[in-house]
């Protein structure tokens, strides 16, 4: 999924109503808090642990 510059391209696809508050912070985290926003973060393995949280309320897209 790690593209040549190390970066990820994260695009909100599930709400955070009536999910655990920590799920809530993640996205938060992530800088996404509404439906289809997206965002480019760094890919480190704190940011891959973040995702791996909320997989089910994100897409992760590769940047080519």
């Amino acid at each position: 999924m790690a593209t040549a510059k190390g970066r990820i391209r994260i695009t909100q696809i599930g709400s955070p109503i009536g999910r655990p508050d920590d799920q809530r912070a993640t996205l938060v985290g992530l800088g996404l808090n509404k439906l289809h926003r997206s965002r480019e973060v760094e890919d480190t393995p704190a940011v891959r642990g973040m995702i791996a949280k909320v997989k089910h309320l994100i897409r992760v897209e590769t940047q080519e």
